[in-house]
């Protein structure tokens, strides 16, 4: 049996709602952006509940994540080493690691770390607080769901990506120096001078930008996609959070990492 085709204006209003989903969660990043850098904010039981997801998105797990990092990179760096010799290409070795471990895989490990371990899980909990109530007049402009709920939680989010990549960025130069140079400090200066090159004023800067932008992607993309589905939504919260925030979220990381390379490289 042959299906049925689609109206002639599906395609259309399905492009119509693709955007009015995006400008959703442009809206609601914009709207908490704003409420995360005013002072009133962060006071009272709002700081108190900021503070506790805080612990528990960072400091839970910045200890076992840097020890991850530092194997990582210390097989990684290893193995750039050995196969540069190999090839008489030593001397581009240690750069080569700096620029592909530093700038790019472990700021996107950072990222899809906090998204698959809080992120997700952030998005399919605003979803259920929704359908409880506990958001009550969110989308008018109320403040205290703001305040109390969403910000700490879109904040806390955005400081695991930033303190994850920052410190295993650091750990993973120091991994470098030592398996190149060893426990001397006679390579320090050969070193710093190395890593000053990689992270030139405007390398420095599109990477500061390219973290904040990871950092504020998996804060707000997956409760952004959570408080777009209606409360009386049929289907179970984790069929339409999870996919859906997934999705848009590797989009955009995807072309956040394309649009930094572009402008690094091309």
């Amino acid at each position: 049996m042959l299906c049925a085709p689609h109206p002639p204006d599906s395609l259309p209003r399905r492009a119509l709602g693709v955007l009015a989903g995006w400008w959703g969660v442009l809206h609601f990043g914009a709207v908490a952006l704003v409420l995360a850098l005013s002072p009133s904010t962060h006071r009272g039981a709002q700081r108190l509940a900021m503070a506790r997801l805080l612990y528990q998105t960072t400091w839970q797990v910045l200890p076992w994540f840097t020890a991850l990092c530092a194997l990582v990179s210390l097989v990684l760096v290893r193995i750039v080493l050995v196969t540069a010799q190999s090839y008489g290409l030593s001397q581009f070795a240690l750069e080569m690691v700096v620029r592909v471990l530093v700038l790019e895989l472990i700021p996107l490990s950072a990222a899809l770390f906090v998204l698959l371990r809080s992120g997700l899980a952030t998005g399919s909990e605003v979803a259920q607080m929704r359908r409880r109530g506990e958001l009550e007049g969110w989308q008018h402009g109320v403040l205290a769901p703001w305040r109390s709920h969403l910000v700490p939680r879109v904040v806390a989010s955005a400081f695991s990506v930033v303190t994850l990549a920052a410190v295993s960025c650091v750990v993973a130069l120091v991994v470098a120096y030592t398996v190149v140079y060893g426990f001397t400090p006679w390579g320090f200066a050969a070193y710093t001078r190395m890593v000053g090159r990689v992270f030139e004023p405007a390398v420095a800067l599109g990477f500061g930008v390219k973290l904040m932008l990871f950092s504020l992607a998996v804060a707000v993309i997956p409760m952004a996609t959570a408080l777009q589905q209606a409360p009386g939504h049929p289907r179970p919260v984790d069929f339409v959070v999870v996919p859906y925030g997934t999705v848009r979220l590797l989009v955009v990381l995807v072309l956040i990492e394309a649009g930094s390379l572009a402008v690094k490289y091309i």
